[in-house]
C-alpha cells in the first residue's frame, strides 16, 4: 500500500498541480490532505477546487478554520492579526459560500489501518489546529505532544518543515508544505507512506515547480500583503 499524505497547499494551485502529477507517476493508493488548503495564496478558489475534484481525504488546518471565521486575538501576534485578517477577507471574497461550508465541516483528524499498522494523522496536534510542535522539538515534547494515541505512524503538517522520526519504535512524520515551504527550499514538500505486511517506509518528497509564475500572480493581484508572500516564496522561510 503506498499513500500520499499532502498538507498546507495555502492558495498555491501550481505547485498543488505539480506534486499531483508527481503523486500520478508514482502510482499512489490514496491521497490524504491534512489541511491549510487556500488562505494566504494567488488562488484560493481553484486550490480548494481541485481538492475537492479528487478522491481524497481531507483535515481542516488553523489556516481552514481562519477563513470561515477569521482570526481572534491571541492566535497570532496582535502586531500582524490585522493584517492577517485582511489577507482572509480577501481570501473569503475569492471563495464561493459552498466552499466556505466546505471548510467549516471538515473533521480534524483521520485514523487509518493499513496490514496491522495505524496511522493517525491531523494538522498541528491531535488536540489543536494551532499549536506548534516543532521539527527540532525533544523526543520528551513529541511524546507527549504527537504520540497520544496508540498509532503506529504520527503524521501531521502546520509547522511547513519536514522531517521523519523514530521514538520507541514509531514514526513521527512531518510532511512539510506544497505550498509555502519554511525550510529554505522552495521545492513543494509532501509525504509518501509505503505499507507492505507490518513494515513501513516514510520518504519526504521535493517536487519543483514554477515559483516566478506564483509569484507573477501575487504581484499582479490587489492581494493585500503580497510583498511578504513574495518573500516568503522566493526564499522558503518567514
Amino acid at each position: 500500500m503506498k499513500l500520499a499524505f499532502v498538507s498546507d497547499i495555502h492558495g498555491n494551485a501550481i505547485a498543488s498541480l505539480a506534486v499531483l502529477k508527481d503523486i500520478k507517476q508514482r502510482n499512489v493508493d490514496k491521497i490524504y490532505v491534512l489541511g491549510d488548503l487556500c488562505y494566504r495564496g494567488p488562488e484560493p478558489q481553484r486550490s480548494l477546487d481541485l481538492v475537492r475534484s479528487m478522491d481524497v481525504d481531507v483535515i481542516k488546518g488553523n489556516a481552514d478554520e481562519w477563513v470561515v471565521r477569521g482570526i481572534k486575538e491571541g492566535e497570532v501576534p496582535e502586531g500582524v492579526r490585522s493584517m492577517m485578517n485582511n489577507e482572509r477577507d480577501w481570501t473569503v471574497s475569492k471563495l464561493t459560500d459552498d466552499n466556505i461550508n466546505y471548510l467549516k465541516n471538515l473533521p480534524t483528524e483521520l485514523n487509518l489501518a493499513f496490514d496491522n499498522v495505524d496511522i493517525h494523522a491531523f494538522h498541528a496536534t491531535p488536540t489543536s489546529l494551532f499549536d506548534v510542535v516543532p521539527s527540532d522539538a525533544s523526543d520528551e515534547i513529541l511524546t507527549e505532544e504527537i504520540m497520544v494515541s496508540d498509532a503506529d505512524i504520527f503524521i501531521y503538517g502546520h509547522i511547513h518543515k519536514p522531517y521523519v522520526r523514530f521514538i520507541d519504535g514509531k514514526c513521527i512524520i512531518n510532511t512539510g508544505s506544497v505550498g509555502l515551504p519554511f525550510d529554505g527550499s522552495n521545492k513543494a514538500s509532501y509525504t509518501i507512506v509505503e505499507i507492505e505486511e507490518n513494515n513501513i517506509g516514510a520518504s519526504i518528497i521535493r517536487v519543483s515547480y514554477d515559483v516566478n509564475k506564483v509569484i507573477k500572480q501575487f504581484k499582479e493581484s490587489d492581494y493585500p500583503n503580497k510583498e511578504l508572500m513574495i518573500n516568503i516564496l522566493n526564499n522558503a522561510s518567514v
